[in-house]
């Protein structure tokens, strides 16, 4: 395995970069990092972003539990002042593991604490929460449901890696219909709970998103881009309507790529065998898998924001297929494979697509991806995107379950603490990936850094 990963100080870094051709710079001076950023009504603190990111620690029933608490309690205590709260499906069917929140009647008491506590342990640490924005992602697994696949579209690459014959029945119409209400029924839930905004979630192959790039699909949900976009624009059409008042935003895939396999030789990812052009990739050069294509997202964020949406965090890739492409990593998870590019790569891509978004859209406040891979040099890099108008937020996923208090320790020292920064071990992806019984997987968190609780959790997966 190549250890790509090896600098020591900001020169070391920059001067890979610049070995490597990329558009990656850094900044010492973090003053962007703790500018207050207008999101609609709200005036947000600062500009760092807690991800949203499946714990798959909730009850089978799909409550929040003990570590949900937990998670919600240090990310609140942490200093950042967007909280993206993570997936909650708005239907039982429509859940990705058995542990992942649903957004119901018998689970509003604990979303209800889930964000009490979070904003508690905000105004304990900081004085008050007048400017912390805390939001709820709205999902529907599609293909990756646990109960079964709910299939939008036909992917002829995707189909054989679940074992989806070309005659599986897909969802219909009338079924996708009726999941505006579902929606709807979510959002108003979550207004009345105290969140301020929800997340109509349309990335990393999930149901809207694949019906982004459903272009094979027949009937009113597939085919041309009207179709495509159809369910997303009636979701937020009737949100908008049935909830006023409550913030709509999305988290959205720039770039889907083609899913990645093992090669046995050596273990380095590489595009699975595909046709072109090809049909089932948004946001992706039909021609050439490699190069985003932004032409079909740029239009579909312009058409959004004219509905309503207010912010906009862009990602792109799949945790099942492209690995590499959403979460650039120094080691693979252990269902996955050895990363095809240098880590940087990845960053950089993640960089410069946010930024295109952002210049095309210089009023819409665009949360970026993409950082944890840097470590120590996540605030260097964050500050030189801000202070160059690349985003509006920074988003951070994996570090912030390493070290949920990084703001804090970047306010209070000027730097991360070194002996808790993620260093992309994938620990937490293998524990979701590991089967734990009637639980499908194990709770996901840091092992190296939070070992007290993860650490017995991390020796449980390791035997099953």
């Amino acid at each position: 395995m190549a250890h790509y990963f090896k600098f020591r100080s900001l020169p070391d870094i920059a001067d890979e970069v610049n070995r490597l051709g990329l558009d990656v710079a850094f900044r010492v001076d973090f003053t962007p990092l703790f500018r207050p950023v207008q999101v609609g009504p709200f005036r947000v603190g600062n500009a760092f972003c807690v991800q949203p990111m499946e714990g798959c620690d909730g009850t089978l029933d799909g409550q929040p539990d003990d570590l949900v608490f937990r998670r919600y309690q240090r990310f609140g205590a942490g200093g950042a002042k967007l909280i993206w709260g993570e997936a909650a499906a708005v239907v039982a069917e429509g859940r990705a593991n058995p542990r992942q929140l649903l957004i119901a009647e018998h689970t509003s008491a604990g979303l209800e604490k889930m964000l009490h506590v979070c904003r508690q342990a905000h105004r304990d640490a900081f004085g008050n929460d007048d400017d912390l924005l805390v939001g709820l992602q709205l999902t529907h697994s599609g293909r990756y449901s646990f109960h079964r696949p709910l299939v939008a579209v036909h992917d002829p690459i995707l189909d054989p890696r679940r074992g989806i014959a070309p005659d599986f029945p897909l969802l219909d119409d009338d079924y996708l219909k009726r999941l505006v209400d579902h929606y709807v029924r979510a959002a108003k839930l979550a207004q009345k709970l105290g969140y301020q905004f929800v997340d109509v979630k349309q990335c990393h192959r999930y149901l809207l998103s694949e019906l982004l790039a459903a272009t094979t699909r027949p009937g009113i949900y597939g085919g041309s881009f009207e179709n495509r976009t159809r369910l997303a624009r009636e979701i937020i059409t009737a949100i908008r309507t049935e909830a006023p008042g409550l913030m709509i935003a999305t988290r959205l895939n720039l770039y889907d790529c083609i899913p990645y396999r093992k090669n046995l030789d050596d273990e380095v990812g590489v595009a699975c065998p595909h046709q072109l052009p090809l049909t089932c990739a948004w946001g992706t050069n039909p021609n050439d898998h490699t190069q985003p294509d932004l032409t079909e997202p740029i239009a579909w964020i312009r058409e959004m924001v004219q509905l309503g949406v207010s912010m906009v965090n862009v990602t792109m890739g799949s945790p099942y297929a492209t690995p590499h492409v959403i979460r650039p990593y120094e080691y693979p998870p252990p269902d996955g494979y050895e990363t095809p590019e240098h880590p940087l790569i990845g960053v950089a891509r993640h960089f410069r697509l946010a930024a295109q978004i952002q210049r095309a859209f210089p009023h819409v406040p665009i949360v970026g991806s993409g950082y944890s891979c840097l470590q120590e040099f996540m605030p260097h890099a964050a500050a030189a995107n801000l202070q160059n108008g690349d985003c509006s937020f920074v988003g951070v996923g994996r570090a912030t379950l390493a070290q949920p208090d990084f703001v804090k320790q970047l306010q209070e020292y000027g730097k991360l603490d070194r002996k808790r920064i993620c260093r992309t071990f994938s620990y937490c992806t293998a524990l979701m990936r590991s089967k734990h019984n009637e639980l499908g997987q194990f709770a996901t968190g840091c092992p190296p850094f939070d070992k007290e609780v993860y650490g017995p959790i991390w020796d449980e997966a390791k035997k099953s």
